[in-house]
Protein backbone atom coordinates (compact mmCIF):
# COMPACT_ATOMS: atom_id res chain seq x y z
CA UNK A 1 0.00 0.00 0.00
CA UNK A 2 1.22 3.29 -0.98
CA UNK A 3 2.07 6.25 1.20
CA UNK A 4 0.44 8.68 -0.62
CA UNK A 5 -2.75 6.99 0.12
CA UNK A 6 -4.89 8.76 3.07
CA UNK A 7 -6.07 6.57 5.69
CA UNK A 8 -9.41 6.59 8.07
CA UNK A 9 -9.54 4.88 10.99
CA UNK A 10 -11.99 2.10 11.51
CA UNK A 11 -15.02 3.01 13.70
CA UNK A 12 -14.84 -0.11 15.64
CA UNK A 13 -11.57 -1.59 15.37
CA UNK A 14 -9.87 1.56 14.55
CA UNK A 15 -7.55 0.04 12.47
CA UNK A 16 -6.88 2.17 9.46
CA UNK A 17 -7.93 2.01 5.13
CA UNK A 18 -8.58 3.68 2.36
CA UNK A 19 -11.98 5.53 2.42
CA UNK A 20 -13.09 3.27 -0.03
CA UNK A 21 -13.22 0.21 2.17
CA UNK A 22 -15.25 2.00 4.86
CA UNK A 23 -19.06 1.59 4.91
CA UNK A 24 -20.43 4.89 4.05
CA UNK A 25 -22.91 5.07 7.47
CA UNK A 26 -20.67 3.51 10.43
CA UNK A 27 -17.60 4.01 8.66
CA UNK A 28 -16.98 0.18 9.72
CA UNK A 29 -14.44 -1.74 7.71
CA UNK A 30 -14.81 -5.20 5.92
CA UNK A 31 -14.25 -7.22 9.12
CA UNK A 32 -16.40 -5.53 11.34
CA UNK A 33 -19.34 -5.10 9.11
CA UNK A 34 -18.81 -9.28 8.65
CA UNK A 35 -18.79 -9.54 12.32
CA UNK A 36 -22.08 -7.60 12.86
CA UNK A 37 -25.14 -8.46 11.61
CA UNK A 38 -27.10 -5.66 9.49
CA UNK A 39 -30.39 -5.46 11.58
CA UNK A 40 -33.86 -3.02 10.69
CA UNK A 41 -34.60 -0.46 13.50
CA UNK A 42 -37.86 -0.69 15.29
CA UNK A 43 -39.07 2.56 14.67
CA UNK A 44 -37.74 4.38 11.44
CA UNK A 45 -37.43 1.22 9.26
CA UNK A 46 -34.08 2.43 8.35
CA UNK A 47 -30.85 -0.75 8.63
CA UNK A 48 -27.90 0.07 10.60
CA UNK A 49 -25.09 -2.48 11.24
CA UNK A 50 -25.17 -3.15 14.87
CA UNK A 51 -21.50 -2.52 16.80
CA UNK A 52 -21.61 -5.03 19.88
CA UNK A 53 -22.61 -8.59 19.87
CA UNK A 54 -23.97 -8.82 23.51
CA UNK A 55 -26.41 -6.22 22.62
CA UNK A 56 -29.81 -7.18 21.05
CA UNK A 57 -31.71 -4.16 20.47
CA UNK A 58 -33.30 -3.32 17.18
CA UNK A 59 -33.11 0.48 17.75
CA UNK A 60 -30.66 2.42 16.03
CA UNK A 61 -28.57 5.28 17.73
CA UNK A 62 -30.56 8.00 16.17
CA UNK A 63 -33.82 6.91 17.28
CA UNK A 64 -32.36 6.08 20.69
CA UNK A 65 -31.31 9.44 21.37
CA UNK A 66 -34.80 10.57 19.96
CA UNK A 67 -36.73 8.29 22.40
CA UNK A 68 -33.95 9.10 25.69
CA UNK A 69 -35.24 13.20 24.79
CA UNK A 70 -38.58 12.97 23.70
CA UNK A 71 -40.07 9.97 24.72
CA UNK A 72 -41.44 7.24 22.38
CA UNK A 73 -43.28 7.82 18.76
CA UNK A 74 -46.07 7.80 17.29
CA UNK A 75 -47.41 6.94 13.80
CA UNK A 76 -46.63 9.31 10.67
CA UNK A 77 -49.80 10.65 9.26
CA UNK A 78 -48.15 10.33 5.97
CA UNK A 79 -46.21 7.25 5.73
CA UNK A 80 -47.42 5.70 9.31
CA UNK A 81 -43.79 4.23 10.51
CA UNK A 82 -43.60 5.09 14.23
CA UNK A 83 -40.99 8.09 14.22
CA UNK A 84 -42.89 10.72 14.85
CA UNK A 85 -40.84 12.04 17.93
CA UNK A 86 -41.91 15.97 17.47
CA UNK A 87 -45.45 16.57 15.90
CA UNK A 88 -47.00 14.42 14.00
CA UNK A 89 -44.64 13.43 11.36
CA UNK A 90 -41.38 11.74 11.25
CA UNK A 91 -38.47 13.49 10.41
CA UNK A 92 -38.20 11.71 7.60
CA UNK A 93 -41.34 12.82 5.57
CA UNK A 94 -41.13 16.85 7.38
CA UNK A 95 -37.85 16.78 5.11
CA UNK A 96 -39.20 15.57 1.61
CA UNK A 97 -42.36 18.27 2.41
CA UNK A 98 -40.45 21.23 3.05
CA UNK A 99 -38.15 19.99 0.26
CA UNK A 100 -40.92 18.76 -2.46
CA UNK A 101 -43.72 19.81 -1.77
CA UNK A 102 -46.94 17.74 0.10
CA UNK A 103 -47.33 13.72 -0.76
CA UNK A 104 -48.53 12.09 -3.86
CA UNK A 105 -50.18 8.67 -3.67
CA UNK A 106 -47.73 5.68 -3.62
CA UNK A 107 -48.06 4.08 -7.26
CA UNK A 108 -47.52 0.68 -5.24
CA UNK A 109 -49.19 0.86 -1.69
CA UNK A 110 -51.83 3.26 -2.67
CA UNK A 111 -50.90 5.27 0.09
CA UNK A 112 -50.72 9.40 0.26
CA UNK A 113 -46.88 9.17 1.22
CA UNK A 114 -44.97 9.29 -1.34
CA UNK A 115 -43.10 12.68 -2.45
CA UNK A 116 -42.73 14.11 -6.55
CA UNK A 117 -39.59 14.96 -7.25
CA UNK A 118 -40.13 15.98 -10.65
CA UNK A 119 -37.27 13.52 -12.09
CA UNK A 120 -37.86 10.63 -14.12
CA UNK A 121 -34.66 9.28 -12.75
CA UNK A 122 -35.11 9.52 -9.30
CA UNK A 123 -38.50 6.91 -10.23
CA UNK A 124 -37.99 3.07 -9.45
CA UNK A 125 -38.51 1.41 -12.60
CA UNK A 126 -41.24 4.20 -13.73
CA UNK A 127 -43.33 4.26 -10.43
CA UNK A 128 -43.48 7.05 -8.24
CA UNK A 129 -42.78 4.78 -4.79
CA UNK A 130 -42.72 5.93 -1.59
CA UNK A 131 -39.75 5.00 0.85
CA UNK A 132 -40.48 1.51 1.78
CA UNK A 133 -41.97 0.41 -1.26
CA UNK A 134 -38.42 1.81 -2.85
CA UNK A 135 -36.96 -0.23 -0.49
CA UNK A 136 -38.95 -3.18 -0.35
CA UNK A 137 -38.31 -3.27 -4.97
CA UNK A 138 -34.55 -2.32 -4.31
CA UNK A 139 -34.37 -5.67 -1.78
CA UNK A 140 -36.52 -7.67 -4.49
CA UNK A 141 -34.55 -6.86 -7.48
CA UNK A 142 -30.76 -7.28 -5.37
CA UNK A 143 -32.60 -10.49 -4.33
CA UNK A 144 -33.55 -11.37 -8.03
CA UNK A 145 -30.11 -10.51 -9.45
CA UNK A 146 -28.49 -12.71 -7.14
CA UNK A 147 -30.47 -15.87 -7.63
CA UNK A 148 -29.90 -14.67 -11.44
CA UNK A 149 -26.05 -15.06 -10.85
CA UNK A 150 -26.28 -18.20 -8.89
CA UNK A 151 -28.51 -19.79 -11.55
CA UNK A 152 -25.47 -18.70 -14.30
CA UNK A 153 -22.90 -20.04 -11.93
CA UNK A 154 -24.56 -23.26 -12.17
CA UNK A 155 -25.58 -23.47 -15.72
CA UNK A 156 -21.91 -22.77 -16.20
CA UNK A 157 -20.75 -25.26 -14.24
CA UNK A 158 -23.18 -28.18 -15.48
CA UNK A 159 -22.14 -27.48 -19.03
CA UNK A 160 -18.68 -27.21 -18.30
CA UNK A 161 -19.36 -30.89 -16.59
CA UNK A 162 -21.32 -32.16 -19.45
CA UNK A 163 -18.45 -30.98 -22.25
CA UNK A 164 -15.71 -32.44 -19.68
CA UNK A 165 -18.02 -35.85 -19.68
CA UNK A 166 -18.37 -35.79 -23.74
CA UNK A 167 -14.58 -35.36 -24.13
CA UNK A 168 -14.08 -37.91 -21.67
CA UNK A 169 -16.39 -40.22 -23.46
CA UNK A 170 -14.86 -40.78 -27.04
CA UNK A 171 -11.69 -41.41 -25.52
CA UNK A 172 -13.06 -44.02 -23.17
CA UNK A 173 -14.65 -45.57 -26.43
CA UNK A 174 -11.18 -44.80 -28.80
CA UNK A 175 -8.91 -47.06 -25.84
CA UNK A 176 -11.31 -49.78 -25.72
CA UNK A 177 -11.42 -50.12 -29.33
CA UNK A 178 -8.12 -49.93 -29.46
CA UNK A 179 -7.08 -52.55 -27.69
CA UNK A 180 -9.31 -54.25 -29.13
CA UNK A 181 -8.00 -53.93 -32.84
CA UNK A 182 -4.97 -54.72 -31.35
CA UNK A 183 -5.89 -57.88 -30.35
CA UNK A 184 -8.11 -58.31 -33.29
CA UNK A 185 -4.81 -57.65 -35.40
CA UNK A 186 -3.03 -60.46 -33.94
CA UNK A 187 -6.42 -62.78 -34.55
CA UNK A 188 -8.30 -62.34 -37.95
CA UNK A 189 -11.13 -64.71 -36.10
CA UNK A 190 -11.08 -62.82 -33.76
CA UNK A 191 -10.84 -59.77 -35.50
CA UNK A 192 -14.45 -61.11 -37.67
CA UNK A 193 -16.52 -61.10 -34.37
CA UNK A 194 -15.01 -58.30 -32.76
CA UNK A 195 -16.57 -56.48 -35.73
CA UNK A 196 -20.02 -58.17 -35.55
CA UNK A 197 -20.06 -57.49 -31.59
CA UNK A 198 -18.75 -53.98 -31.80
CA UNK A 199 -22.00 -51.68 -30.31
CA UNK A 200 -22.49 -48.50 -31.74
CA UNK A 201 -21.69 -45.16 -30.66
CA UNK A 202 -24.66 -44.08 -29.45
CA UNK A 203 -24.92 -47.03 -27.13
CA UNK A 204 -21.34 -47.07 -25.77
CA UNK A 205 -21.83 -43.75 -24.69
CA UNK A 206 -25.17 -44.81 -22.73
CA UNK A 207 -23.57 -47.07 -21.11
CA UNK A 208 -20.32 -45.17 -20.40
CA UNK A 209 -22.20 -42.17 -19.03
CA UNK A 210 -22.02 -41.47 -15.45
CA UNK A 211 -25.29 -42.10 -12.87
CA UNK A 212 -25.05 -38.77 -11.80
CA UNK A 213 -25.72 -37.50 -15.20
CA UNK A 214 -29.37 -39.36 -15.65
CA UNK A 215 -30.76 -36.23 -13.85
CA UNK A 216 -29.35 -32.62 -14.24
CA UNK A 217 -30.80 -31.06 -11.10
CA UNK A 218 -29.69 -27.86 -13.32
CA UNK A 219 -31.94 -28.24 -16.03
CA UNK A 220 -33.97 -25.84 -18.12
CA UNK A 221 -37.22 -27.43 -16.36
CA UNK A 222 -35.17 -26.63 -12.76
CA UNK A 223 -34.47 -22.95 -13.88
CA UNK A 224 -37.58 -21.87 -14.69
CA UNK A 225 -39.78 -23.32 -11.91
CA UNK A 226 -37.01 -21.68 -9.15
CA UNK A 227 -37.47 -18.85 -11.14
CA UNK A 228 -41.70 -19.10 -10.98
CA UNK A 229 -41.24 -19.22 -7.39
CA UNK A 230 -38.93 -16.25 -6.70
CA UNK A 231 -41.65 -14.04 -8.64
CA UNK A 232 -44.18 -15.89 -6.39
CA UNK A 233 -42.43 -15.15 -3.76
CA UNK A 234 -42.38 -11.21 -4.48
CA UNK A 235 -45.55 -10.91 -5.11
CA UNK A 236 -46.40 -12.43 -2.08
CA UNK A 237 -44.24 -10.52 -0.54
CA UNK A 238 -45.69 -6.90 -1.95
CA UNK A 239 -48.92 -8.49 -1.06
CA UNK A 240 -47.71 -8.54 3.23
CA UNK A 241 -46.61 -5.22 2.49
CA UNK A 242 -49.86 -4.11 1.08
CA UNK A 243 -51.53 -5.72 4.27
CA UNK A 244 -49.64 -4.39 6.47
CA UNK A 245 -49.67 -0.70 5.02
CA UNK A 246 -53.75 -1.29 5.15
CA UNK A 247 -53.02 -2.47 8.76
CA UNK A 248 -51.29 0.37 9.60
CA UNK A 249 -53.92 2.57 7.96
CA UNK A 250 -56.81 1.34 9.93
CA UNK A 251 -54.71 0.92 13.11
CA UNK A 252 -53.75 5.12 12.29
CA UNK A 253 -57.31 5.66 11.80
CA UNK A 254 -58.23 3.82 15.15
CA UNK A 255 -55.87 6.06 16.94
CA UNK A 256 -57.39 9.17 15.27
CA UNK A 257 -60.76 8.19 16.26
CA UNK A 258 -59.61 8.15 20.04
CA UNK A 259 -57.76 10.79 19.97
CA UNK A 260 -61.01 12.77 18.69
CA UNK A 261 -63.44 11.28 21.09
CA UNK A 262 -60.71 11.84 23.76
CA UNK A 263 -60.93 15.33 22.68
CA UNK A 264 -64.51 15.86 22.43
CA UNK A 265 -64.84 14.42 25.85
CA UNK A 266 -62.41 16.71 26.84
CA UNK A 267 -64.03 20.05 25.27
CA UNK A 268 -67.27 18.66 26.57
CA UNK A 269 -66.60 18.39 30.12
CA UNK A 270 -64.39 21.66 30.40
CA UNK A 271 -67.32 23.25 29.28
CA UNK A 272 -69.53 21.65 31.82
CA UNK A 273 -67.20 22.58 34.24
CA UNK A 274 -67.28 26.15 33.08
CA UNK A 275 -70.80 26.74 32.98
CA UNK A 276 -71.49 25.21 36.11
CA UNK A 277 -68.44 27.87 37.25
CA UNK A 278 -70.43 30.38 35.99
CA UNK A 279 -73.33 29.43 37.33
CA UNK A 280 -72.18 29.76 40.79
CA UNK A 281 -70.56 32.86 40.42
CA UNK A 282 -74.08 34.35 39.27
CA UNK A 283 -75.94 32.49 42.39
CA UNK A 284 -73.69 34.35 44.66
CA UNK A 285 -73.67 37.62 42.84
CA UNK A 286 -77.09 37.43 42.68
CA UNK A 287 -77.03 36.40 46.59
CA UNK A 288 -74.71 39.26 47.47
CA UNK A 289 -77.11 41.63 45.67
CA UNK A 290 -79.87 40.25 47.67
CA UNK A 291 -78.58 40.50 51.03
CA UNK A 292 -77.42 44.00 50.10
CA UNK A 293 -80.79 44.69 49.39
CA UNK A 294 -82.23 43.16 52.63
CA UNK A 295 -79.92 45.65 54.12
CA UNK A 296 -80.96 48.54 52.35
CA UNK A 297 -85.08 47.71 53.12
CA UNK A 298 -84.14 47.21 56.39
CA UNK A 299 -82.25 50.65 57.18
CA UNK A 300 -85.01 52.18 54.87
CA UNK A 301 -87.72 51.02 57.62
CA UNK A 302 -85.81 51.80 60.59
CA UNK A 303 -85.82 55.34 59.13
CA UNK A 304 -89.22 55.48 58.25
CA UNK A 305 -90.14 53.87 61.11
CA UNK A 306 -88.03 56.63 63.25
CA UNK A 307 -89.59 59.27 61.17
CA UNK A 308 -92.75 58.36 61.86
CA UNK A 309 -92.55 58.42 65.72
CA UNK A 310 -90.79 61.58 65.92
CA UNK A 311 -93.73 63.20 63.81
CA UNK A 312 -96.49 61.77 66.11
CA UNK A 313 -94.71 63.05 69.11
CA UNK A 314 -93.82 66.38 67.34
CA UNK A 315 -97.12 66.85 66.79
CA UNK A 316 -98.95 66.09 70.43
CA UNK A 317 -96.76 68.49 71.65
CA UNK A 318 -98.13 71.22 69.56
CA UNK A 319 -101.51 70.78 69.87
CA UNK A 320 -101.54 71.25 73.49
CA UNK A 321 -100.04 74.51 73.36
CA UNK A 322 -102.84 75.76 71.43
CA UNK A 323 -105.50 74.53 73.10
CA UNK A 324 -105.10 75.89 76.46
CA UNK A 325 -107.36 79.02 77.71
CA UNK A 326 -105.83 82.90 77.65
CA UNK A 327 -105.20 84.07 81.16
Amino acid sequence: MSNSVALFACSKCFSKYPFEELSSGQQLCKNCRGSFPIVKCTYCRSEFQQTNKLSTSTICSKCEHNVKQFGKPSACEYCNIIAAFIGNKCQRCTNSERKYGPPVTCEQCKQKCAFDRKDDDKKVDGKLLCWLCTLSFKRALAKTKQSDADRRAQLKLAAQRSNKNRENRPSRGSSTNNKRSASNRSDPAKLETGLEALPPVAKAMRTNRPPGDLVDPNSSDHVVAMTQLKEQMVSLQKQICQKDALLLSKDKTITELKAKHFTNETELRNKMLNTEREFEKKVETLSSKIKQLQKEVATLSKANKNKNNTLSSGAGSGGSGTDSPLP
